[in-house]
């Protein structure tokens, strides 16, 4: 069977507590933390492991906290290839006031990665990457990183005869979608700012997914709606598919989590349609949980049953 292979350009350490309710300028106690390894492809890679899958976590990482990140996926069981850094791979923090039942997120930057550094995770791309594997670029970069850094990605991939999978954002989002793409998970907004837009009615929606399968060489594109599901795109299918209405308490990790899904059934031959479905099944999945345990099988497998067979849930 053809391999998963995930690639982290910018992982973080997510460290995630509660509070009774936020006050300015008091000193207010937290719980005990809960840590978790955390960062696009690494979410990709932990969504995957939930769903009973394997692949290879493929990062950048250094310093006492990138230590940490692998000692937390060490703990999952999950297959690492670690580039090493010389800075710092970064920490989140989220904390949760039970008062007003809201969820508050600190991003702290990511690390500097020389040139060396980036230029090493080609080559070892390179050399792990086999015909017909899946890569995953996902998440933004980080300083020092080009921004043609996944369209290098992309020419490996295509070298080695494998399948190039895209989910980023920001500066790396334009270079990556020149190369070929088997599948692209662009959410509303990221595929706006594509055509220099805020964001894209329905009308203007069908126009530019037409104009982007015309014009680039990608072979599946499924675009993330949110609550109201996802659109796939193919070069003979345009079809919404709408997501189960489900007790939302989180959001974070939903779209990797739906990546991971994806994948999981690319890997077993499924075609775009049940990718798909199964994708968003694990993206409502990840929302009905608090923290960033990301989707559970358990309830993968009732919301697809669901979203298959309109079973009621």
């Amino acid at each position: 069977m053809s391999r998963i292979l995930t690639l982290t350009v910018n992982p973080v350490v997510d460290k995630s507590t509660t509070i009774p309710s936020l006050i300015p300028n008091q000193k207010l106690n937290c719980t005990e933390p809960i840590f978790y390894s955390g960062g696009g492809g690494i979410n990709v890679s932990r969504a995957i492991k939930n769903l009973g899958g394997e692949s290879t976590a493929l990062y950048l990482s250094g310093g006492r906290t990138g230590n940490h990140l692998q000692e937390l996926l060490s703990k999952d069981s999950i297959d690492q290839c670690i580039i090493n850094l010389k800075d710092n791979t970064r920490e989140n923090l989220s904390v949760y006031d039970t008062n007003s039942d809201l969820q508050y997120r600190f991003g702290l930057p990511g690390p500097f990665v020389q040139k060396h550094e980036w230029q090493n995770s080609l080559e070892q791309i390179q050399g792990l990457l086999n015909e017909n594997d899946f890569l995953v670029a996902s998440g933004k970069l980080t300083a020092g990183i080009p921004d043609n850094y996944y369209k290098l990605v992309g020419d490996i991939v295509k070298r080695k005869k494998a399948k190039f999978v895209v989910d980023t954002k920001g500066r790396a989002l334009a270079p990556a979608i020149t190369s070929e793409i088997y599948l692209f998970k662009p959410n509303l907004n990221e595929l706006a700012s594509l055509y220099n837009e805020q964001t894209l009615s329905t009308k203007s929606l069908e126009e530019a997914t037409k104009k982007f399968m015309a014009t680039h060489a990608c072979e599946i594109m499924v675009i993330s709606l949110g609550k109201r599901g996802a659109l796939l795109v193919t070069s003979n299918l345009f079809q919404y598919i709408a997501a189960p209405i489900v007790d939302e308490k989180n959001t974070i990790g939903a779209g990797d989590s739906m990546l991971a899904g994806m994948l999981i059934k690319a890997q077993a031959g499924k075609n775009a349609k049940v990718m798909t479905e199964y994708g968003i099944a694990c993206g409502a999945a990840a929302t009905l949980k608090r923290g960033t345990k990301l989707c559970q099988l358990k309830d993968v497998e009732l919301i697809f049953k669901w979203l298959r067979r309109n079973v009621k849930i």
